[in-house]
């Protein structure tokens, strides 16, 4: 009994002239993230990917959970395929789905008939493969509105499918189809899901951190590296870059207002996140600002930071409250990482009574204390980069 898994496409269908893109894409992310569990056989028809074991050391149970997190799939399902004989269908199906009917009572079987060749319609195909699972569970019973399992059946181009229910996959388009952009990743709840987000729309990442020692710990820095392993599970293969900032956060400690602390080191961080993500070939950054969730993070202190970028910033979670970014922190995995108790930069150095409504011209003013080339120069010339 040979078993399979399906996968179904998402907004790729939608693409038009450029669905093939979408699809190589999608097939060359599948490949690369399921190489670990050993040898597959991955190919598209009729809107369907298929992933077939090459022999018995591949580990479908290891490609089925590295597939669910691809983006670029709506939904995925083991199933076992067999002649396209009705006599053989209506032996497997009772044999590969025995152990799942014996947990439900009742159900419906749905058949499509993709290869018209083949002799039954598909009411007639679902009629004779009910009846077999009657036969075979006599505990269950038919219920064609609300069914505890939907049993589908698929006579495709090279064989039958049988499967249950469709898993629900990662959403999304895939990853590498949106162009490149840098991620200012922190060790709190909101910069991971950003990361998240953005790569779920196709942006291949490059992820920027910044340290600031001894005021930050190293145990701090592999926090973060444990959290973009939680995201690289969804987004793939990815460079961190880490940038020292202690120089820079002190200079402004000891020469700019301390209410305007924040927003100029924000405005550093951009400058330098910008040139490495220019080094990276990356068109935009990226960062886990929420409107009006810290004092950085009004209207106003947004502008002033932006300001000292040329490229976009995106701010996926600009809309979201705290509640919705923890949610799919959950979802992700990262919650339990991010709220670990060991500070990174951006809590370094927080004023008593921060300005949450700056004015472009006095936070130039304040900069104008420092040496800002020389301040970037020197972090730039001692960053570290790791492979996530």
């Amino acid at each position: 009994m040979q078993e399979v898994i399906l996968v179904k496409l998402g907004e790729i269908v939608l693409k038009g002239l450029n669905r093939r893109v979408f699809e190589d894409r999608l097939l060359k992310n599948i490949r690369r993230r399921i190489s670990r569990a050993g040898n597959f056989d991955v190919y598209s028809s009729q809107s369907t990917v298929y992933i077939v074991p090459k022999d018995e050391d591949a580990d479908i149970d290891e490609a089925e959970e590295r597939v669910a997190k691809v983006f670029g799939i709506i939904g995925y399902t083991r199933a076992c395929v067999c002649e396209k004989d009705m006599d053989t269908i209506l032996k497997t199906a009772p044999e590969y789905l025995g152990d799942i009917l014996a947990d439900v009572s009742t159900f419906k079987v749905e058949s499509k008939r993709a290869d018209k060749k083949f002799a039954l319609d598909s009411m007639q195909i679902s009629r004779e493969v009910g009846g077999a699972l009657l036969r075979a569970n006599p505990h269950l019973s038919v219920d064609v509105h609300n069914p505890q399992m939907v049993v589908r059946v698929e006579i495709r181009e090279k064989g039958a499918y049988i499967h249950g229910e469709t898993k629900p996959g990662a959403g999304g388009i895939p990853v590498g189809t949106g162009g490149k952009a840098a991620i200012l990743i922190s060790g709190g709840l909101d910069s991971p899901v950003a990361a998240w987000m953005m790569a779920r729309r196709g942006v291949e990442l490059t992820a920027i951190h910044f340290a600031s020692p001894p005021y930050t710990s190293e145990r701090a820095h592999e926090k973060v590296v444990s959290l973009l392993k939680k995201v690289g599970e969804y987004a793939g293969r990815m460079e961190m870059v880490t940038i020292p900032f202690t120089k820079i956060q002190e200079e402004i400690r000891d020469n700019c207002p301390e209410e305007l602390a924040t927003v100029l080191m924000r405005r550093f961080m951009m400058r330098a996140a910008e040139r490495v993500a220019r080094e990276y070939d990356c068109s935009a950054l990226i960062t886990g600002e929420s409107l009006g969730q810290v004092a950085s993070q009004t209207i106003q202190a947004i502008a002033c930071t932006d300001a000292a970028a040329e490229m976009p910033v995106f701010r996926p979670l600009i809309g979201t409250d705290k509640a919705e970014i923890v949610a799919v922190a959950r979802r992700i995995d990262t919650y339990d990482i991010s709220i670990e108790p060991y500070e990174d930069c951006c809590t370094v150095f927080t004023p008593r009574h921060p300005r949450t409504r700056p004015t472009l011209n006095i936070v130039e003013a304040a900069e104008k204390n420092l040496d800002v080339e020389a301040l970037l120069e020197d972090c730039l010339k001692n960053v570290e980069v790791r492979k996530i």
